[in-house]
């Protein structure tokens, strides 16, 4: 008959509740903080970005503005003028729209990537603390003198 050896699980439960108040006191802060961090990284990019697309915006206005005054003057001038005046709107025009867009195109694919290298670095570094955990736990059955051995050289390598 199967006995129970209730003092070894309540023990197992104990190291248990220990362990998991350790990891949540030491590791779960971190990778809030990890996580926080990350964010705030992401949304610093997402506001240059933002700012950039203004400065665009400004600029784009601003060649507007130019070129209203350039049509202006190619009014005042003779017939021939007025064809070299349009010829000059134009380029204006199509470069202005061509800095804009390839201002924004740069920032979509900034945005895009920093937030993929951030998205990889907080999985890779989950990744490592579970595997690093599992790995030890699942080495060796382990006593209550190992147990705490483990413990204690995992907090001496995470530097806590």
């Amino acid at each position: 008959m199967l006995e129970i050896d209730w003092l070894h699980v309540l023990a197992a439960l104990i190291n248990l509740l220990i362990l998991y108040a350790f990891m949540r006191h030491f590791f779960f802060g971190k990778i809030g903080k990890v996580i926080e961090d990350r964010q705030n990284d992401i949304q610093s990019k997402l506001d240059s970005a933002d700012e950039d697309t203004e400065k665009a915006r400004t600029l784009l206005l601003e060649n507007e503005r130019i070129l209203r005054s350039a049509k202006d003057e190619a009014k005042k001038l003779t017939e021939s003028q007025k064809h070299k005046a349009d010829k000059v709107y134009e380029e204006i025009v199509d470069q202005a729209k061509t800095e804009a867009q390839t201002i924004l195109d740069r920032a979509t694919v900034e945005i895009k990537r920093e937030k993929e290298k951030a998205e990889q670095e907080i999985r890779d570094q989950v990744v490592d603390l579970a595997v690093l955990i599992s790995t030890k736990a699942l080495e060796e059955s382990i006593d209550e003198d190992k147990h705490r051995k483990l413990i204690n050289d995992f907090i001496a390598k995470v530097g806590i």
